[in-house]
């Protein structure tokens, strides 16, 4: 057998346990179209609007509904992956499951690493379709809006899909990176504790920021937290007024913080694979 065929199936066998992964980007997009639908009978007017402001603002102006599209979605993504770490290993050692997975030739490595696999790379690729096909149906709306007002062209002029979709996969792949040590504490979690694995995930880091500000009266580990959670933005993009986001991967991949992250990454995962060696069913 070949070593990554028990690889490959495992990443499957967490696609067709966890419907979670592509359904709520897709019942958040739909929702998404939905309200882009209403709000295309207002939209020749604020179109005439857009146009009367300088090129730069005009541009951010159009661009706005698909940006805020691409963050909601992106953000969706982000709670399903935590969630889905949640509940990874501590699933199958409540539902007793883990005992006829462990009767397989399928390592605890290849098991936690497939499940690593679907919050660093399957749930951003699930976003990019989404976020994508959710931006072109929005911008099929609004030119069937807009062309009996002769302003269709306007959203193609001003709104550069394949331009917009090259910017949002690298940002994901650099959010996905940046965020590799929130899914591995969330799993080390998921197989260590016998219950309540969210308020054991969120709860001590809480409380460390707490009793660091009751007695040393300093914030240093709760902007850790806030850097962990936001930090990728200003290193993987330089942000300018009105503009697209110029890419910086230079600086981002030079970033201790990044490096940093993938380290405490690593070691969660290991030992969520060595947890899961050496426990049982709850």
């Amino acid at each position: 057998m070949p070593p990554t065929r028990p690889f490959y199936w495992s990443v499957w066998r967490e696609l067709w346990e966890n419907h979670s992964i592509y359904i709520a980007p897709s019942i958040v997009s739909a929702i998404i179209l939905f309200g882009s639908f209403v709000g295309s009978f207002h939209l020749p007017g604020r179109r005439q609007n857009a146009l009367l402001l300088d090129p730069a603002r005009r541009r951010a102006a159009i661009e706005l509904p698909y940006d805020i599209v691409a963050v909601m979605l992106i953000f969706t993504a982000f709670i399903i992956g935590v969630f889905y770490c949640l509940d990874a290993l501590h699933g199958e050692r409540r539902e007793r499951s883990i005992l006829f997975w462990k009767s397989l030739p399928v390592s605890d490595l290849t098991t936690v690493l497939s499940k690593v696999s679907v919050s660093l790379v399957v749930l951003p690729l699930v976003s990019f379709a989404v976020i994508v096909a959710t931006q072109f149906m929005m911008l099929l709306i609004s030119t069937a809006a807009l062309l009996p007002s002769g302003l269709a062209a306007t959203t193609w002029a001003n709104f550069n899909l394949l331009q917009q979709s090259l910017v949002l996969l690298y940002g994901l792949i650099a959010i996905a990176l940046w965020h590799a040590p929130i899914y591995g504490w969330a799993l080390l979690v998921s197989g260590w504790v016998r219950r309540a694995t969210f308020l054991w995930a969120v709860l001590p880091l809480l409380g460390i920021a707490f009793f660091e500000k009751i007695t040393f009266n300093t914030s240093h580990f709760a902007s850790m937290l806030k850097d962990r959670l936001l930090g990728f933005a200003p290193e993987a993009f330089e942000f300018s007024a009105h503009t697209i986001p110029r890419l910086t991967p230079g600086r981002y991949l030079s970033s201790p913080g990044l490096w940093l992250g993938l380290v405490f990454a690593a070691a969660f995962i290991i030992a969520a694979v060595r947890l899961r060696r050496y426990r049982g069913p709850l």
